[in-house]
């Protein structure tokens, strides 16, 4: 993969996928700034704490950057058991805060990756909600959108799932057109990461058992990583407003 010389930013760069596209893009010759709330165990060329759940702190994190960011992977997320408000700040309306206030910084050929979810594989079933929540302007926008159209909370995480992919797939083009910046996601199915008990404890027991005869095992947090990588490289440079499922073949079996 092509990515000596480039700056990456990576979200989440504390533990799990975040940390292993640390390391992968590191090993490729990147410079690596990390973002997270924890301080990570682990060498990176640069570390900016931040709280993805307020803007102020986005804006300041974000204003600690360099000035040319080559590719920027939104990778730090809470699970479904958190808080539905939290999860809605973070997943979702931080993510997209920051994504807009570091596409400033990025060169034609930039790449953004998002990690999406194959939970967020039923958005077709909410296009519309999800197409006039993708259409509304910054965090304080959103969260009013929010506040006037609820969102059940037992599929919270999977809805904001839902939206990532679909603001992906609307916003996309745009930027490729206007900046080059390519824009796309990725959908990981279970991954041995901190939050997989989590992940288990939302979905319940029950129908983790159901399927589980679906998939060989969990991914490892550096298969996921391997592709969020490629995304960013040169290699990938024509693609763009894509979902890459990224399980073992899961999704397929419910076709």
């Amino acid at each position: 993969m092509k990515l000596r010389n480039k700056t990456i930013v990576v979200t989440g760069a504390a533990s799990g996928i975040g940390a292993e596209v640390a390391r992968l893009a590191r090993f490729e010759g990147a410079t690596v700034i990390g973002m997270d709330r924890t301080e990570p165990g682990l060498t990176l060329d640069g570390f900016i704490s931040v709280d993805l759940g307020q803007p102020a702190s986005i804006d300041a994190a974000a204003a600690q950057l360099p000035q040319r960011v080559d590719a920027l992977c939104n990778i730090a997320g809470v699970p479904g058991t958190a808080d539905p408000a939290l999860l809605a700040r973070v997943n979702y309306l931080g993510l997209r805060h920051l994504t807009e206030a570091v596409l400033p910084r990025m060169p034609a050929g930039g790449s953004i990756v998002n990690v999406a979810s194959i939970l967020g594989a039923e958005w077709p079933e909410r296009l519309e909600l999800h197409k006039q929540l993708a259409a509304v302007r910054g965090f304080a926008e959103g969260h009013a959108w929010l506040d006037a159209h609820p969102v059940p909370t037992d599929t919270c995480y999977q809805y904001f799932k839902e939206a990532l992919i679909v603001w992906t797939y609307a916003q996309s083009q745009k930027w490729f057109m206007q900046h080059s910046v390519r824009m796309n996601s990725v959908a990981p199915g279970p991954v041995f990461t901190p939050i997989l008990g989590d992940f288990v404890s939302m979905l319940g027991e029950e129908r983790v058992q159901r399927d589980a005869h679906r998939m060989k095992r969990p991914a490892y947090a550096d298969e996921v990583a391997a592709a969020i990588s490629f995304l960013c490289s040169d290699e990938s440079r024509w693609i763009s407003g894509i979902n890459l499922p990224v399980d073992g073949g899961l999704a397929s079996t419910f076709i």
